[in-house]
């Protein structure tokens, strides 16, 4: 049978119409991250935007951009909240100057088990999703770091020793304890640590054993004492007005896959973080806890910096506290 041009012309536009119906069914995120790809962190927001790809029947595709690829650290949040992206993952307490509650985890000695930090989280998610939702962004699910540790060129065995060194900030907290112990402050993000470390722009820092195993830390660096002073916590969120976009299974999808990433990311922090440890002993950096000395003197810190923080956070941060000692 002779198909006349008119009828071809026709299927054709039509074909073309359920293409373009198609291709516009489908809608595309970007998730900037700040953290190499083989992190525990970005290999479950990997894991994250399949279940949700595989939910929505590929509907809905999320892109994960780790090593602060599309923005840098500092700029994720406002990258979502302007919605140059549409989701993103931060480490929280980047941003507590904007508001305390931002770094309530990172209080010295207030959670120091994954236990504790789960409970921490609870108290104060309320306080965080209603801060977030005033900037138009919305909480999706918050991931622990593993237990904070001191790393130096030398060995610190008290407070004392750490004046004068160069010490790696990353938030307000970790600026305040170099100032305490009369120790440099060196604002450095953790995609730019490795480098941080090979110009020595930096030669003592408190971070996690994740951070120091993908900093490759033991290149420059000797010592690591095991303070667990705290598990600060990466927060991953959703611009409000990308997520109303969506139709209502979408929207279940992401947040049902947002329950599933934020159980699998905790214990995924939790099984790394023997592992990370023995990374580190096994590239031949001293591991210790810390000696009585270095206690002692970091829990005096770690006390004026908890009355610190309860009174920049006003009534808000001695609600969250009471709301924690409950649990």
């Amino acid at each position: 049978m002779k198909v006349s041009n008119a009828v071809m012309g026709m299927l054709v536009l039509g074909a073309a119409a359920v293409a373009s119906s198609a291709a516009s069914a489908q809608t595309k995120w970007n998730l900037p991250a700040a953290y190499p790809p083989d992190n525990f962190h970005s290999e479950n927001l990997v894991a994250f935007a399949k279940d949700v790809a595989d939910a929505t029947g590929g509907k809905l595709q999320i892109t994960v951009h780790p090593g602060a690829s599309l923005f840098k650290a500092p700029e994720i949040k406002r990258s979502v909240q302007t919605g140059q992206t549409q989701i993103g993952e931060v480490l929280i307490s980047l941003h507590e100057n904007e508001d305390p509650v931002f770094g309530v985890d990172v209080v010295p000695f207030l959670a120091t088990s994954f236990d504790e930090s789960k409970k921490l989280w609870q108290a104060s998610k309320p306080a965080v999703e209603k801060k977030l939702a005033s900037q138009g962004l919305m909480v999706l699910f918050a991931v622990a770091w593993p237990p904070q540790g001191i790393y130096s060129k030398v060995p610190p065995n008290s407070v004392a020793d750490m004046k004068g060194l160069k010490w790696r900030a990353y938030n307000a907290g970790t600026s305040r304890i170099a100032e305490l112990v009369g120790a440099q402050p060196v604002t450095i993000q953790a995609a730019e640590l490795p480098q941080a470390l090979a110009t020595g722009a930096v030669n003592a820092f408190m971070t996690s054993s994740a951070t120091g195993y993908d900093s490759k830390v033991w290149e420059t660096l000797s010592y690591y004492y095991d303070t667990q002073a705290w598990l600060p916590k990466n927060v991953t969120f959703v611009n409000k007005a990308a997520f109303d976009a969506l139709d209502k299974p979408a929207q279940e999808a992401v947040l049902k896959a947002a329950v599933a990433a934020e159980t699998r990311g905790f214990k995924m922090s939790q099984d790394k973080t023997a592992w990370y440890m023995d990374q580190l002993k096994a590239n031949k950096m001293n591991v210790a806890p810390p000696g009585d000395a270095l206690k002692t003197g970091l829990k005096k810190i770690g006390d004026q910096l908890t009355a610190d923080w309860q009174k920049r956070a006003g009534a808000d941060g001695e609600a969250v506290i009471a709301a924690y000692k409950k649990m």
